[in-house]
């Protein structure tokens, strides 16, 4: 009872002391929480089976990112606890002078430990059930589910994972805790206070040179992952980079340590004024001995922002690219004359049957299958397409197609190009709200929007390539690709398409035929069914004869976009947001071990004369130059960091880029920010003199 008594009081006496362990608990547990406590959510329940089985995918993907999760927090927990056990040393070494066993050292931790844990829980799990309410009605907008049905709900699964995981975590910590307390010594933890990192100034010339080098490095690891990205086809091409800027992120921080204060002395005036040198000085200490620990906060913070900005980039783009690259209601492709290339047809699986039958346009087919789109379809058009192996993209290319290959040697260059009339184009434009063209009889022009493809395209039509094409010599109209496309997505599809005057196409070689409409109605429920009928015809008998089109809806273009982004944002800001919390406790942790270590110094200050305000504002620019400097070359990583994700992600569109970063500054702001405001509290509070 009176281990239980002391546990209690020793924890009371330390909350103010170790806000952030305490906060860092909570809102770890909250979060955890919260995440795994969406499936439970009864507003999702009122949804389209094709959105439930999105959310149900969403649930084991993040089921599986709890576990990696669980791995980090574990980790900050017991990181954590070997500061508080540090900050103890002196405390510990009492009892021991008193006579205290190191057993009931030992108990007096477990019974802190299980308080702290129980009480965190309670309060974790509280914050984590208010704002999973919260995270519904998020989840419940992204998907559009129906609200009427919406009440408060505690997720009882979500509560005992959340106990699971977290007591596995807080019985590593009483382990770890016993351990350390058996393996100390009386004279270590009752001078413990007193020992001062002793600042070993390294050789400025070696430091100056590992940091020119790293520079270098890291500059030819940025350039990697941006100028020479479309060369990056193996995972040993796209690890080599990464290695490269880890390295240089060690080596820049190793060096810097020795330079810092050396430039810093050499500037006399800048060094002896107020208390700079006392700061720097310490400053310089702590860094000499935290590299390792600065490059890997550094490296967080880094993932952090690139994986939050390149997140909600993919998110914000594709729901905006809804409206603009999924005009119409709907698209039905059919496939012509696949009985010109039947060996390609047979290769994907289709039939004798349906690749000899495949002589009936979009229509016709629905027609056979006696469905009526007149019944359903307040407007449409057809177009087709056209192919042939006497245009590949090694025929539009040009003399720049050796160079091209050089550079990009993975392109399929002998495959065929898409071919379309002009009028038929327009006809799409027309339908589609997009610009429309003209093109004299010897010319063409192609359309596109995939960016890398756009600039490979441009190379060519920059240089006047000429094409020929049944029979006739074109030059393309235009120095450069024209914005546009034909299928609809949620994202940017089209490599190119070769519009030319209808005159000169040979109608042998069509190769599809496109119906694009809009319904009659607007109302979700009837759209569904409308769908479901047309779904429905692949399970007739005629089916296996003849081959029916293939679709493409605005309303099942949209479900997939909704599911595949909220997969990419909720995993995206679980895993963002415990990094960044990760990093700042870690350095808020970090700052308060060293304030409590530093409390003699300061207390030094004091009897020179130094006023409060002066040993305050150097204690301010103290822990503001830890927290800044990994931010600092983090966010210099993410520059180039985010340019290769949105490569990556180009097919998504990157017009939403801007408002995704500010986002994801918000959060650096709020939560980064917090723990510097905590950390620089809770240190004034420490070092501050006691009468």
């Amino acid at each position: 009872m009176m281990l239980c008594k002391l546990s209690l009081k020793n924890i009371q006496k330390s909350v103010k002391d170790y806000a952030i362990y305490f906060f860092t608990l909570i809102l770890g547990i909250s979060i955890f929480y919260v995440f795994n406590a969406l499936d439970s959510q009864t507003v999702m329940m009122d949804v389209s089976s094709s959105t439930q089985e999105l959310i149900e995918l969403m649930m084991t993907m993040l089921s599986g990112v709890s576990v990696f999760v669980s791995f980090i927090l574990g980790f900050l927990i017991i990181y954590a606890s070997r500061f508080l056990i540090k900050r103890r040393n002196k405390e510990f070494g009492i009892y021991l002078t008193l006579g205290m066993s190191k057993r009931k050292i030992s108990l007096i931790l477990f019974f802190e430990t299980l308080f702290i844990g129980i009480i965190s829980l309670l309060v974790g799990l509280g914050l984590g059930v208010l704002l999973s309410q919260v995270m519904s009605l998020v989840v419940a907008n992204m998907f559009e589910a129906n609200l009427t049905k919406f009440a408060f709900v505690f997720s009882s699964s979500a509560c005992a994972k959340t106990i699971i995981y977290f007591s596995i975590m807080y019985l590593l910590v009483m382990i770890f805790n016993t351990y350390s307390v058996s393996k100390c010594k009386l004279i270590d933890l009752l001078n413990g206070a007193k020992t001062s990192e002793e600042i070993k100034l390294k050789n400025p010339y070696l430091c100056i040179i590992i940091f020119l080098i790293s520079c270098l490095v890291l500059g030819k690891a940025y350039h990697m992952v941006t100028a020479e990205f479309l060369t990056l086809q193996e995972v040993t091409d796209i690890l080599k980079p990464i290695i490269m800027g880890a390295a240089s992120t060690f080596f820049i921080f190793w060096s810097l340590s020795g330079l810092i204060l050396r430039i810093a002395m050499s500037f006399k005036k800048f060094y002896y004024k107020g208390l700079n040198s006392f700061t720097l000085r310490q400053f310089s200490s702590k860094i000499n001995t935290t590299v390792w620990g600065a490059t890997i906060i550094c490296l967080m913070l880094f993932i952090t922002i690139c994986l939050l900005s390149a997140c909600l980039t993919m998110k914000n783009s594709m729901n905006a690219n809804i409206r603009k690259l999924a005009p119409a209601d709907a698209m039905f492709t059919a496939n012509m004359n696949m009985d010109k290339y039947y060996d390609k047809y047979r290769h994907y699986g289709y039939n004798d049957s349906q690749i000899k039958n495949s002589h009936y346009t979009a229509k016709e087919m629905f027609e056979l299958f006696n469905f009526d789109i007149t019944t359903y379809f307040k407007e449409y058009i057809e177009v087709n397409t056209y192919a042939t192996p006497d245009l590949t993209m090694n025929h539009t290319l040009g003399s720049k197609l050796d160079s091209i290959r050089t550079q990009f040697p993975f392109l399929a260059y002998d495959t065929m190009e898409d071919i379309m009339k002009i009028s038929d184009y327009n006809k799409v434009a027309r339908f589609y709200g997009n610009q429309e063209y003209t093109l004299d009889d010897d010319e063409y022009l192609i359309v596109a929007d995939f960016k890398s493809m756009v600039k490979i395209r441009n190379l060519a039509l920059a240089n006047h390539e000429v094409i020929n094409l049944f029979g006739h010599t074109l030059k393309p109209k235009y120095a450069s690709c024209q914005d546009g496309f034909l299928e609809m997505s949620s994202q940017h599809i089209n490599t190119g398409i070769i519009v030319v005057p209808d005159n000169i196409v040979d109608e042998e070689y069509l190769v599809k035929n496109h119906l694009l409409g809009n319904y009659k109605t607007t109302k979700r429920e009837e759209i569904i069914k409308i769908e479901n009928n047309i779904n429905r015809l692949d399970k007739e008998e005629k089916a296996s004869l003849y081959l029916l089109p293939s679709g493409s809806t605005k309303l099942a273009i949209k479900e997939a976009t909704t599911g595949l982004s909220a997969m990419v944002t909720f995993i995206g800001l679980y895993l963002g947001v415990i990094f960044l919390i990760s990093s700042a406790a870690i350095l808020g942790l970090k700052e308060l071990s060293e304030s409590s270590d530093n409390k003699e110094r300061f207390k030094m200050l004091r009897k020179i004369g130094t006023d409060e305000k002066m040993i305050n504002k150097a204690l301010f620019r103290q822990i503001a130059i830890f927290f800044m400097l990994p931010l600092i070359l983090s966010l210099i990583h993410s520059i180039f960091g985010i340019m290769f994700a949105v490569k990556i992600l180009e097919v998504f569109g990157n017009e939403q880029l801007l408002p995704s970063i500010l986002t994801t500054a918000l959060f650096i702001v709020i939560i980064y920010g917090g723990y510097f405001l905590i950390t620089y509290s809770c240190s004034k509070s420490i070092i501050k003199e006691r009468y």
